[in-house]
């Protein structure tokens, strides 16, 4: 029978804390009920205000471009949509035909803050009608700022609904109506994986926890957290950029750390509450609410502060799509941890011993909530491990580096997610343009001339300014460039043979603008391209150009920081190299995937040849600090017991065999909630759900359930080696807590 050991009880804040929730609990349940009833009004407020994602790089040369139309080609407008008319094989010549054009060309034109609409009649330098005679095009051109412009090309979608039919099919596509679109599928896309995350979370807690009451107040205080962050985000709405993406990387993360950081604490409290030896039941309740709060609790606020200084490294790349991802994680993280460490609580001290109703039979049952606790399969697996740790321990990052080895060949690129939206409005208009237009008609690529100083340009720049025009209209990858000339400055707007997100045009666009810096020699026109593919180029070099500073903040921050929490050198060393190890594991295997196709037919996707070049960077920066959940919560649990044992291979095995159960669960309910993602119809979602899904997976089996433990029971004491600053050693607390710790029987610890 395993040995209890009393300490000494010496409360300290986080102990009052969880007393004091406690003591008040009917108070805290009352004013989170007013605070998510808030949340949840917001909800449809914040889904309003989901914009595009935001790819445009602060000082890039597109930005710069597309200031200068702005501000200097008004007629050209911010962006330019399509209509598209397709007559299903009757020719545009018909009298019903044309008048189906003049009807919905009327409509659009008295839109306000549409500048200028081109027909397909109208003459003008460009051929608008399909040579099958069948389809026609109409080119309209917004003003005004991006949300406005969605505002627009949702009015113009829904004219364009009333007017088009059976016969004669009319509609709107564009930047402002896909991202409409794609806005609306990233919302369904997120439910669709709550729905699907969230019932499966439930069953594996339900086996996990062996109770129905203490399984569902996880998944419970996920959906609070939920409602939390998207109250956080809506408040942060007013001062960054949001869409889809930001949504729903949110809520993956959001109901994943919610459900662990629940699940740890509800697991020490059953723990503490079986093991309490007070008589006074609502005592015995108060007293474990308070040391759950002050063991586990001091833990997941670790691990979520982890989370968030990761994700603050974004904000240095110079991009509004990544301020928005580390805003709204931050905000789903926070939320998290406020409902963790208040709510929580509250519901278990109203709970009390209810919180085990609903128990299944004995054998289901976690070993650490028994009043007598024999050993578990866990123990059986940790003394194994110490006595093999070096065969484990090479077998690991065996696996580890051979899950690594697909990121030699990987490759980046930018998918704007069109494919996701074939069911939609602009899917349908866009198929046409791609099967009898010119695919590159709706983003062209827009070429500027001026001067240094954005003036006019003189008749020499001007010269050469035509003639690079006329000399780019000959590349096989140009259908068409169509030049103008407004107050000396100049504009080619350039029409692509080839997808405007393919690696093809972003490769043209690099070319073009080594031939623009030849031509700007010598006192030459300064010739700036801009338009989406350009963006998409300038925002791939913003992330190559700040990928190393990012990783170089989070792991120096976070090695601060558990420098901080675990009093050990060596610890975060172990523990970044690890993190570092299955980051790498994991976007291998993304890469097999996604980029070389493995996945297609599984998955339900069609492989461009790349991953999207933002998602190494954000996955780091997000998992890193996710993984840290169970790195902290392992070596938290051992740290308890060598500050008060003081015997490195007992303390490890130990550690391991209270929390290998609960890591698992938490992992396989991470990979579950992130996986439901891999069912989105947007490419990015799939990749960063997988990604995220497999990277856990890898940390908590094969690193914090086998490498770590192995490595701490080589390495041994010095685990726990602080070295002294000015001759004179950091004190090694051995801080005893108001709690109760089970450890194996000694005599089984020296066999190990």
């Amino acid at each position: 029978m395993p040995t209890r050991i009393e300490s000494v009880p010496k409360p300290g804040l986080a102990h009052r804390w969880g007393a004091f929730v406690a003591a008040h609990w009917r108070t805290v349940l009352g004013g989170w009920a007013v605070l998510l009833v808030a949340c949840a009004v917001c909800v449809p407020v914040l889904e309003s205000r989901l914009r595009a994602p935001d790819f445009t790089v602060d000082t890039a040369e597109s930005a710069h471009a597309r200031q200068v139309l702005a501000d200097h080609f008004p007629t050209i407008g911010a962006e330019q949509d399509v209509v598209v008319f397709d007559g299903h094989g009757r020719s545009v010549r018909t009298p019903e035909y044309q008048e189906a054009v003049t009807r919905a060309l009327t409509a659009v034109r008295t839109t306000h803050d549409v500048s200028e609409v081109l027909g397909p009649f109208d003459g003008g330098p460009i051929n608008l009608i399909a040579a099958d005679q069948s389809s026609a095009i109409a080119i309209v051109s917004l003003v005004g700022t991006e949300t406005r412009r969605g505002a627009i090309a949702d009015e113009i979608t829904g004219k364009l609904r009333r007017i088009s039919s059976s016969t004669i099919y009319i509609g709107l596509t564009g930047h402002s109506p896909q991202q409409n679109d794609q806005i609306r599928v990233g919302v369904e896309d997120t439910t669709q994986a709550e729905a699907i995350g969230l019932p499966v979370a439930l069953l594996l807690l339900v086996l996990a926890m062996g109770a129905l009451v203490a399984a569902a107040v996880p998944v419970g205080m996920a959906v609070a957290g939920i409602a939390g962050a998207y109250g956080l985000i809506f408040l942060l709405s007013t001062l960054l950029h949001f869409d889809t993406l930001v949504l729903a990387v949110a809520t993956m993360i959001g109901t994943g750390v919610g459900i662990d950081y629940s699940m740890f604490l509800v697991s020490r409290f059953r723990e503490e509450l079986a093991h309490t030896g007070i008589e006074d039941r609502r005592a015995g309740v108060r007293r474990a609410v308070a040391v759950t709060v002050d063991t586990t609790g001091r833990n997941i606020l670790a691990s979520g502060l982890i989370v968030m200084i990761s994700l603050g490294a974004l904000f240095v790349v110079r991009v509004p799509i990544f301020r928005a991802v580390a805003g709204g994680v931050a905000a789903a993280v926070a939320a998290a941890l406020l409902i963790s460490l208040t709510l929580l609580p509250a519901v278990l001290a109203g709970l009390g011993h209810r919180i085990n109703a609903g128990s299944l039979p004995a054998r289901f049952q976690p070993p650490d909530t028994r009043a007598v606790r024999g050993e578990s399969r866990w123990e059986r697996w940790a003394a194994t491990i110490m006595r093999r740790p070096v065969v484990f321990a090479c077998a690991a990052l065996g696996v580890l580096v051979l899950s690594a080895l697909p990121l030699a060949g990987m490759k980046f690129g930018l998918d704007a997610g069109v494919q996701a939206l074939a069911e939609q409005p602009s899917g349908r208009a866009t198929q046409v343009i791609e099967q009898k237009f010119a695919s590159g008609l709706l983003a062209p690529l827009q070429i500027v001339g001026t001067t240094r100083a954005d003036g006019p340009l003189d008749a020499e720049q001007a010269r050469r300014t035509r003639e690079f025009f006329a000399k780019i209209g000959d590349d096989h990858r140009i259908a068409q460039v169509l030049p103008e000339t407004v107050e000396g400055r100049a504009v080619a707007t350039v029409i692509l043979r080839i997808p405007f997100d393919s690696t093809d045009a972003t490769d043209l666009v690099k070319s073009l603008r080594a031939d623009a810096r030849k031509i700007g020699e010598s006192d030459g026109p300064v010739l700036r391209i801009g338009g989406a593919t350009a963006e998409y180029v300038d925002f791939g070099n913003e992330i190559t150009d700040r990928s190393a500073l990012v990783f170089g903040l989070v792991l120096a921050a976070s090695f601060i920081f558990l420098i901080i929490v675990f009093r050990s050198v060596l610890l975060p060393i172990e523990a970044i190299l690890m993190n570092m190890f299955a980051i790498a594991a994991a976007m291998g295997i993304t890469v097999a995937i996604f980029q070389w196709g493995l996945g297609e037919n599984i998955l339900d996707f069609h492989s461009r040849g790349f991953v999207q070049v933002f998602l190494p960077t954000v996955v780091f920066a997000v998992l890193f600090g996710l993984s840290m959940d169970y790195e902290v919560f392992l070596i938290g649990r051992v740290k308890e017991i060598w500050d008060r044992d003081g015997d490195n291979e007992s303390a490890v095995a130990a550690g391991l065999a209270h929390t290998a159960r609960p890591i698992s669960t938490a992992a396989a309910i991470m990979v579950v909630v992130f996986g439901s993602f891999v069912t989105a119809h947007v490419l990015e979602d799939k990749q960063i759900g997988f990604s995220l899904a497999v990277a856990v997976a890898i940390d908590a089996i094969v690193v914090r359930l086998i490498l770590v433990p192995a490595l701490m029971r080589l390495f041994g004491r010095w685990n726990w080696w602080l070295p002294s600053i000015s001759g004179k050693r950091f004190p090694v607390r051995r801080r005893r807590v108001n709690r109760k710790v089970f450890l194996l029987k000694p005599e089984k610890a020296d066999r190990m």
